[in-house]
């Protein structure tokens, strides 16, 4: 048999219904004490040293016009297939960069 993949976005989700209003905020209303934390093993230093923050993290893409010099264009063409990704990864890294020396 032959299963139906579901899928939703944001303007399609589904209402929640009374129950699991109801649900939602009996949980909300509980202590953090009461959380059964016993199978989640506690981070050493060394795992905290090497996490990687916001490795899921998907930004949401724009599109934009922009002019550029037609031979850096040339440049990141000649490099192969996702001149875009490359132009916004050059962008996100000076962007990175800034940021740092802001601080």
């Amino acid at each position: 048999m032959k299963t139906k993949m579901v899928s939703y976005t944001l303007e399609t989700l589904p209402a929640l219904t009374d129950a699991q209003i109801a649900n939602l905020k009996a949980l909300a209303a509980r202590p953090d004490s009461e959380i059964d934390k016993s199978d989640i093993p506690e981070l050493t230093a060394e795992q905290r040293k090497k996490g990687i923050r916001g490795h899921f993290y998907r930004p949401i893409k724009q599109q934009i016009t922009a002019r550029v010099d037609s031979d850096v264009l040339a440049w990141l063409k000649a490099q192969g297939k996702g001149y875009q990704s490359r132009i916004n990864a050059i962008l996100r890294r000076e962007m990175l960069a800034a940021h740092r020396e802001a601080k």
